[in-house]
């Protein structure tokens, strides 16, 4: 096990945020990590494990100055973040519409913290210029889509801020810096949106300073569990999208009600094929019982209420009866509104 530790200027860093001449305004900050920086950055290695072959090739990577990655393999600790697919759509389409020779986007992510994760149900860009020797970022205007947001949706708070690529950079730590301001342990979300790997890795972090007292102060990014999450409205979406993924013309309008509910009674029929299927090979022999999906499966078939099909069609008629009359009294409306608005004309 791992853990790689940036260690930076404090001293820099505090010159860079209260260095008046840096602001261009008072709503725009700059942050400047000039070269020589690089000077004063080290690298410390913590292994928790047995000198190998890993530790020989990260400490050339930090030799060599090389950006390094926490490994696939690194231990995790910290909330689990629960990310929905509204949150990864908005930071696709601000990725899509960056300025010209802009390398990545940066913005802010809202959600909700519980005891022992932090659900991202919502995010929104945050404009900046970026080079290899300065950043600059619009906190104003931060502050003001945060506040708009309140208006819509009261629960959501800051939570971090995502940014895309694969790298955590210095200036990356100059804006966690910030958000550290505004919330309690931000996490930071990264998104490869130029898929280097093939698909859209996303990664969440959670830093933690590190130093020895009225020294070098540094800052580590630990990694944290990320959960796909979603509510039945962003289901709809996705399924969607999942269906016109391979369409030539990339367009495809909504399904009709009856057939959302035909799929969906076609989706739950072949679940419990595939359920009846894992029951007999297990009653046969072929498949060692699973005492966890045993006990799920009785809870599932407790929920499920006992009645006849005589019953089960007289309900579901009456269902049926109620929905088309509640049809043609909105039938019936709008043609009494219809006739309303033409002998006012008259």
């Amino acid at each position: 096990m791992v853990f790689v530790f940036t260690f930076y200027d404090l001293t820099l860093t505090e010159r860079i945020f209260s260095s008046s001449a840096l602001f261009k305004s008072k709503s725009f900050f700059d942050w400047r990590a000039h070269k020589n920086v690089q000077v004063g950055v080290k690298w410390l290695l913590w292994v928790c494990s047995r000198c190998s072959a890993s530790f020989r090739q990260m400490a050339a990577l930090a030799r060599r100055g090389a950006s390094l990655q926490p490994l696939s393999n690194m231990s995790v600790y910290g909330p689990v973040v629960k990310i929905h697919p509204v949150v990864l759509a908005s930071i696709s389409d601000s990725y899509e519409r960056r300025n010209e020779g802009a390398s990545r986007v940066i913005g802010t992510i809202l959600g909700t913290i519980d005891k022992h994760s932090i659900e991202v149900t919502n995010c929104f860009s945050v404009p900046h210029n970026e080079s290899e020797d300065e950043v600059a970022v619009d906190m104003e205007f931060a502050k003001n889509m945060y506040e708009l947001h309140k208006r819509v949706s009261p629960t959501e708070v800051i939570v971090g801020w995502y940014a895309t690529g694969f790298d955590i950079t210095e200036h990356s730590v100059l804006i966690h810096e910030y958000y550290s301001r505004e919330a309690t342990n931000p996490i930071h979300l990264t998104v490869d949106t130029a898929l280097q790997s093939g698909k859209m890795n996303i990664r969440a972090y959670v830093s933690a300073q590190m130093g020895v007292p009225g020294k070098t102060v540094g800052v580590m990014f630990t990694p944290l569990s990320v959960k796909y999450v979603y509510y039945d409205t962003e289901r709809i979406g996705v399924d969607l999208l999942q269906r016109i993924r391979l369409a030539t013309n990339r367009t495809k309008g909504l399904t009709s009600d009856l057939s959302q509910v035909g799929g969906a009674a076609a989706r739950v029929q072949d679940m419990l094929a595939t359920v009846l299927a894992y029951i007999e090979d297990v009653l046969s022999g072929k498949v060692t019982a699973d005492n966890s999906v045993g006990r799920f499966l009785m809870d599932l078939v407790n929920k499920v209420p006992t009645i006849s099909a005589e019953d089960f069609e007289n309900m579901l008629n009456s269902n049926i009866n109620d929905l088309l009359m509640v049809t043609y009294l909105s039938n019936l409306t709008q043609a009494q509104i219809a006739l309303n608005e033409k002998l006012l004309l008259l």
